[in-house]
């Protein structure tokens, strides 16, 4: 991809001040798009940004008044907003449905689904009158597969099925909306429980078909292509990023994946 694929366009991602949200800022502002980086915490996005040369934005995805008002600042500021990934989520630490409180369930679904549609019908409403914009949301490979994630894996799973309802929504309208569920991804997050050997990364990488995790870099290039004029005629997807986890994950009842030639 050419440096100016984005063509100063602006594009903006939520949750964007760590993990995959930052790793998808720096590949749209490296191809040329004004990247735009919303968060709650406002001031390692503006850090972020500043390295960047990009944009940084308060946002609570939860708040729809707000969330409007943060469309209505960027494009009065800098331009039509022509790009979204509705990034913006909480992870769940794996727990029985015993075991999880409902004020944490409603918190995680507050933000993991509620917060996505809130962030993707401001961009649609927008979009949709100029005949052309791109969202992404981001989902999960937990939402095609069983885990012991009772909010986060029903609210990816939610998300996933929300791009294709708004994909047919807007289509016509030159609106594209994907999905991109990553596998498991090296974030802070994931290697923060790796460090406190709540995770095994052996285990997560021998069940990969690439026998790896994911980078949060190729999370972010997925979505830029999604983003792109070079995927004009896709939409209505849910695009893996796994490094063939869900291809692969089954083989443990056979031994594993097969080692290399």
């Amino acid at each position: 991809m050419t440096r100016d694929e984005g063509r100063g366009r602006v594009a903006l991602v939520t949750g964007a001040a760590s993990g995959i949200g930052l790793a998808t800022a720096e590949v749209l502002a490296a191809r040329g798009w004004r990247a735009v980086l919303a968060d709650v915490n406002l001031e390692a996005a503006r850090a972020a940004a500043a390295r960047l040369g990009a944009e940084a934005i308060a946002l609570d995805v939860t708040d729809e008044a707000a969330t409007e008002a943060a469309f209505d600042e960027i494009e009065a500021r800098l331009g039509p907003v022509e790009a979204l990934m509705a990034n913006a989520g909480l992870i769940q630490p794996g727990a029985t449905p015993e075991a999880l409180p409902l004020a944490e369930f409603d918190r995680i679904i507050a933000v993991n689904l509620r917060g996505v549609y809130i962030s993707c019908v401001a961009a649609g409403r927008r979009m949709a009158p100029r005949g052309r914009g791109g969202i992404v949301v981001t989902g999960s490979v937990t939402a095609s597969r069983t885990a012991p994630l009772h909010a986060y894996a029903p609210a990816k799973a939610a998300v996933v099925h929300m791009a294709a309802c708004l994909a047919a929504e807007w289509g016509r309208s030159g609106v594209r909306v994907n999905a991109v569920s990553p596998g498991y991804v090296a974030t802070p997050p994931l290697r923060a429980a790796i460090e406190r050997g709540l995770r095994d990364p052996r285990l997560l990488a021998e069940a990969a078909a690439l026998g790896r995790m994911v980078k949060p870099a190729e999370i972010g290039t997925a979505v830029a292509f999604l983003l792109s004029d070079d995927a004009s005629a896709i939409t209505g997807i849910d695009l893996p990023v796994d490094a063939g986890w869900l291809a692969a994950g089954h083989l443990t009842t056979y031994g594993g994946p097969r080692a290399a030639r």
